[in-house]
């Protein structure tokens, strides 16, 4: 699921669709597919975006519900060098690559349809 946020295009949450808490309460095999796509949402976003650096977060204090916030990163971007809950840095806007909802759901379809991510 992309993130609406204009600082940061690309910004994705991987959600595990059943109720669960933590990762330790998936199975290995859960687990695993999980982690599979999050790291092929990270190849992809790198591709389209072009960041400097990609975040990969997992909280839940709020929502106690699995899910991993895939975040494309600039060394210029609003929050760096902070998280990008942290302070803000930088207050002039800076353009990034336009990519519509259509492409990256394509690009992560075509990409997760061709199995794991791969190196």
């Amino acid at each position: 699921m992309r993130v609406a946020d204009a600082d940061y295009p690309g910004f994705c949450r991987v959600i595990w669709t059943a109720h669960v808490r933590e990762m330790s309460d998936l199975a290995v095999a859960e687990r695993q597919l999980l982690m599979d796509i999050v790291f092929t949402v990270e190849q992809v976003i790198r591709a389209l975006f072009s960041p400097d650096k990609i975040n990969l977060a997992s909280f839940g204090n709020l929502t106690p519900h699995i899910h991993w916030h895939v975040i494309p990163r600039w060394h210029d971007d609003r929050h760096f060098p902070e998280p990008i809950w942290g302070r803000i840095h930088q207050t002039s806007p800076v353009l990034r690559p336009a990519v519509s909802d259509e492409a990256l759901m394509g690009a992560l379809s075509h990409q997760l349809s061709a199995g794991v991510a791969s190196d």
